[in-house]
């Protein structure tokens, strides 16, 4: 992460400001706020912290999933704008789950985002699990 930084600081010094910000994709903006706890492959330590890789195209697919993605905590409070946290969840989305996604996925808007950020949840990790009966539900 500390190379990403010092990147953009370089860009942003030698190119100017325009040019930095244009450095700035969905990837870096990944790399700078969410891969301190999901690191740079989408890898985490289930269940505190869940793994980005495959489940969470199976998650979107089910009602309530898409939701779900900006309203945990530390995706609602991330200090982006509700348009850069959508490019950053389609990007995690389509890089770590591809294979997983349904057929018909239409990515997020800022505008989806931003309504469901600001209902921040009170325990993810209960209502991920009700989720994923929806999908095993949804499956039989």
């Amino acid at each position: 992460m500390r190379a990403v930084l010092a990147t953009c600081l370089w860009v942003s010094t030698a190119l100017g400001t325009n040019a930095a910000l244009a450095a700035y994709t969905p990837r870096v903006a990944y790399l700078l706020h969410c891969s301190g706890c999901h690191l740079p492959d989408g890898k985490s330590n289930p269940p505190e912290v869940p793994d980005l890789r495959g489940e969470l195209g199976r998650i979107v697919a089910v009602p309530g999933g898409r939701d779900y993605l900006a309203r945990v905590p530390g995706v609602s409070q991330a200090p982006v704008s509700d348009q850069e946290l959508a490019e950053i969840l389609n990007w995690v989305l389509q890089r770590f789950n591809a294979k997983t996604l349904p057929v018909d996925f239409t990515p997020l808007t800022g505008k989806e985002v931003g309504r469901s950020r600001r209902n921040v949840l009170k325990d993810p990790l209960k209502h991920r699990a009700a989720l994923w009966e929806r999908y095993e539900s949804s499956r039989k």
